[in-house]
């Protein structure tokens, strides 16, 4: 065999082996079609994620629980307002206990308020409630309306006398007001009661 045709087998015998192994799915054709798979499939989950927290984003459960959210939180400020009472600023303490309320219990507070500022100075007792429990029971958004369930510790400084502490156990009635949910009710449960 003569030199140009020894090479042109040899190049031919080069093209059938690359045309062979390109036919043959081999490792290289496994893992290329393994990619498309995991980005396609990635695609897939990024669009069902979009569309299901689109979904949920304006869905009526998230606005109830934002609701829930905004009355608890306004129903535990207000209630530690109302459990809170400076003796040197009686008035203003009583401003705070009528900005937390609405309905019966603010009007019931504005016709007791002189009253109740004598005899709070009278006492000279200073006041702090934190709230360390609470849950709403009921809430209605379309009427406004709550029911919430608390516990509340009360830092008592007498005018004279060792400092205590004493923990309450409330149940309120709320209602949905321009400036957030107040307090309509406040009724004192007993702490050993279920």
């Amino acid at each position: 065999m003569s030199a140009p045709t020894q090479a042109r087998t040899v190049e031919d015998a080069v093209e059938a082996e690359e045309r062979s192994a390109a036919e043959r799915p081999g490792p290289r054709r496994a893992h290329r079609w393994l990619a498309w798979a995991v980005v396609v499939a990635s695609a897939v989950f990024c669009a069902v994620a979009t569309v299901t927290y689109q979904q949920a984003r304006s869905s009526e459960a998230l606005a109830y629980g934002r609701a829930r959210d905004a009355a608890l939180a306004d129903a535990r400020q207000g209630l530690a307002r109302l459990n809170t009472v400076q003796a040197a600023t009686v008035e203003g303490s009583l401003q705070s206990w009528l900005s937390a309320t609405t309905g019966p219990l603010h009007e019931q507070l504005q016709r007791t308020g002189g009253a109740d500022a004598t005899t709070l100075r009278q006492a000279g007792a200073s006041a702090r409630g934190t709230v360390t429990e609470a849950a709403l029971t009921e809430l209605d958004t379309r009427a406004g309306t709550a029911r919430l369930i608390a516990t509340v510790t009360v830092e008592l400084t007498p005018k004279s006398g060792a400092p205590s502490t004493d923990r309450k156990r409330f149940e309120a009635g709320l209602a949905r007001t321009p400036d957030g949910w107040k307090i309509t009710s406040l009724t004192a449960v007993p702490v050993g009661a279920s």
